[in-house]
């Protein structure tokens, strides 16, 4: 299942999958993810949106499920008790109890990785 998600504080459309989706999983405004990862990419040298940022990022807060293949839909269907954030190509994704929030359907994306929020 899919269900329109936009957090951003303006109500714009902008390339912010990775703020948008640890809102979602985390319950926190997307001001304060945007300041909390900007800190620490600021830290670090980087960019929030970079795939190396975001994955070292996600590996250091979440687990890591390992072996899990399939489209986003699919996986997100396998975890109907938990919160999840998935990565896809180039875009990352917020899965609460089988259900996708993003801005668009993205249900048919192929899965790269998987993290357990909860």
């Amino acid at each position: 299942m899919y269900r329109f998600y936009n957090a951003n504080a303006l109500n714009k459309y902008e390339d912010d999958c990775v703020i948008r989706a640890i809102s979602c999983a985390t319950n926190k405004s997307w001001d304060y993810v945007y300041d909390y990862l900007s800190d620490i990419a600021q830290y670090e040298g980087t960019l929030l949106d970079k795939k190396e940022f975001v994955r070292n990022y996600l590996d250091r807060t979440y687990q890591r499920l390992n072996g899990i293949h399939g489209s986003v839909g699919y996986v997100s269907g396998m975890f109907p008790n938990n919160t999840l954030l998935i990565t896809a190509r180039n875009h990352i994704v917020c899965s609460k109890l089988g259900v996708i929030y993003d801005t668009f359907d993205c249900r048919d994306y192929e899965v790269e990785s998987v993290w357990l929020v909860n």
